[in-house]
């Protein structure tokens, strides 16, 4: 495995510790039957009763199993097994019917040549993958003919911004280099050891040309001026649910989705 990818996956394994206890992601109102889901991919997947559903960087799959609490067939990928563990003894304790593998998500042999009615991911999954090429060629090859592909993430732009919103600190363009961090705590509270990681940043035009030379027909590409998720220090609610800038309200698209066809 590459340093870098080994690296990232000591981070996740650490953060999927952390993030099933955070009151980030709600376990207690997961349990009690409440979704992960927001309202974009809810609206963008549509109904997915029935459909067999891959999710990819699954981490320790609320959101696999929100689908499969909606119909779905449900199969997740995460490249750490703590996460995948976890994910296992969550879907057990909720007696909820999900098969979830351990894998590179650039190249899961794991799949073998499986193929699904719907492959999906979101938020915070493609930063941290270093070829947009390998991964759109896998999302190819385990959908069906006929089946659709969704992402839903965090707009590019974001990535560019210095902690204050302020001032732009990195390069939008990806360069092929990676940008390495030393990670102190989670995205979703709770403080760890340093730990080092590897990001690539991805304009969109690379994302949606990296589909298309997939043999993928885009259906749909939507942007949103707030986030769903309160990520970051200079977001402030706008509305229930729904975050922004701080002093640039409604100003920079936070959000991104895109669904493709095969």
């Amino acid at each position: 495995m590459d340093s870098r990818i080994a690296a990232n996956r000591r981070l996740w394994n650490e953060w999927a510790r952390i993030n099933q206890e955070s009151d980030f992601y709600d376990m207690a109102g997961f349990r009690a039957g409440q979704t992960s889901l927001k309202p974009i991919e809810l609206a963008e997947v549509g109904d997915v009763t029935a459909k067999s559903l891959l999710h990819l960087q699954c981490h320790f799959g609320q959101d696999t199993l929100s689908w499969a609490r909606l119909g779905a067939k449900v199969t997740g990928i995460d490249l750490s097994p703590e996460a995948i563990a976890r994910a296992e003894a969550l879907a057990k304790e909720l007696g909820i019917d999900a098969r979830f593998l351990c894998a590179d998500v650039l190249d899961p042999k794991a799949l073998g040549d499986a193929q699904f009615d719907i492959v999906f991911t979101s938020y915070g999954a493609l930063n941290w993958l270093p070829d947009l090429g390998a991964w759109a060629r896998v999302i190819a090859r385990h959908l069906k003919p006929g089946g659709r592909f969704h992402v839903v993430e965090f707009h590019p732009i974001i990535s560019i911004l210095d902690e204050d919103a302020k001032q732009i600190a990195s390069g939008y363009f990806n360069s092929g280099e990676a940008l390495r961090f030393e990670s102190t705590a989670s995205y979703a509270g709770g403080d760890h050891a340093p730990i080092e990681s590897f990001e690539w940043p991805h304009s969109l035009a690379e994302i949606v040309q990296s589909l298309l030379d997939a043999g993928l027909t885009l259906t749909s590409l939507r942007e949103f001026p707030y986030c769903v998720h309160k990520c970051w220090t200079f977001l402030e609610e706008s509305e229930p649910g729904r975050y922004v800038v701080k002093h640039h309200p409604g100003k920079l698209p936070l959000l991104f989705s895109l669904s493709a066809r095969k």
